[in-house]
């Protein structure tokens, strides 16, 4: 679809709710709804460590700096999936470190969240220059469609020279698109609330785990002295593990150290062998890393044709911190 054939009728969804329940901003002043009367409105809601938002960066970074001269406003909602993403230092380094420049409203108590009645991280909400929301989009894709709205929008605002071409896929690291064909393993949380496919002999009630001889598809399991918290599971003895059978191009892991300032090392496996160039950003090919912040990390990024693998990261001093497992 090219932006000329996005011509059409767009409904009015409803109005721009207000933002005054944001907790704080970033890169900004405070911007209330009625200051963005006469601009065309981008609300993207994001939480730093959701891979899936990552994988819409480049675009949204895009747009904000191709119509932000002819009155494109995007404004980033960062609602906090973990508790650790409500620390506005956390916030503030991911997104100096992501390269979010444009306005941050910092929505820690979900107030904004609700007020737009949102259930997904990425979402994309576009409002015309009266304030009306005229098209939504959640989760990935989308970018032809929602780059076209806002070109229609800013048309619509009485606006010349308004460009007619689309930005182009520019993502690498972790904002490079999913493998998508050969995506088999879903997003898997480690906390008790949410944890699925736990395949560790005693279920998760015990203290000291062990990994099965075998593990099928998208199981996963412990090894070594854990406590399975809520949300996360939290390394207990001097060296643990966790092993997960997985079918994808890469493995990202949310984790931290026990606390700010703090570093826990790590060794990464696959298939019982150090990854070689099938590392990610935060492992050499020996396999080794640190985690030394809370935040996403990419393991495992493929390079060559794969199968089922089995995936081993092992914690080698205590207090790690683990919340989800990614894939792409």
């Amino acid at each position: 679809m090219r932006p000329s054939e996005f011509t059409v009728d767009l409904p009015v969804e409803g109005h721009l709710p207000s933002l005054d329940g944001a907790t704080g901003w970033l890169n900004a002043e405070p911007l209330a709804t009625e200051s963005l009367r006469g601009k065309v409105v981008l609300i993207d809601f994001w939480t730093y460590t959701c891979i899936n938002w990552l994988r819409t960066l480049s675009y949204i970074r895009a747009w904000a700096d191709k119509y932000e001269e002819q009155g494109l406003v995007v404004v980033g909602v960062h609602t906090p999936e973990f508790p650790f993403e409500r620390d506005i230092d956390n916030v503030r380094a991911a997104a100096n470190e992501m390269a979010v420049h444009y306005p941050i409203a910092l929505d820690s108590k979900y107030r904004i969240w609700r007020a737009f009645n949102n259930q997904y991280w990425p979402a994309a909400y576009i409002a015309d220059a009266e304030g009306r929301i005229r098209h939504h989009h959640f989760g990935e894709g989308g970018y032809e469609e929602i780059e076209g709205v806002v070109q229609q929008l800013l048309r619509d605002s009485g606006l010349d020279g308004v460009p007619d071409d689309l930005v182009p896929d520019a993502g690498d690291g972790f904002e490079a698109q999913a493998d998508w064909a050969n995506l088999e393993t879903p997003e898997t949380y480690l906390g008790y609330e949410q944890a699925q496919n736990f395949a560790s002999p005693g279920g998760p009630s015990g203290g000291g785990y062990e990994t099965p001889d075998r593990l099928e598809l998208n199981q996963w399991a412990l090894a070594g002295e854990w406590t399975i918290g809520s949300g996360a599971c939290v390394l207990n003895g001097a060296e643990g593990s966790i092993a997960f059978r997985f079918h994808a191009r890469d493995v990202h892991l949310v984790m931290g150290p026990p606390n700010r300032g703090a570093s826990v090392p790590f060794r990464v496996t696959v298939d019982e062998a150090p990854p070689g160039d099938a590392h990610g950003l935060d492992v050499e090919e020996r396999g080794e890393g640190t985690v030394t912040r809370q935040r996403l990390h990419q393991l495992i990024r493929q390079r060559e044709p794969f199968g089922d693998r089995t995936f081993e990261i092992t914690f080698l001093a205590p207090g790690a911190e683990a919340y989800a497992f990614t894939f792409g």
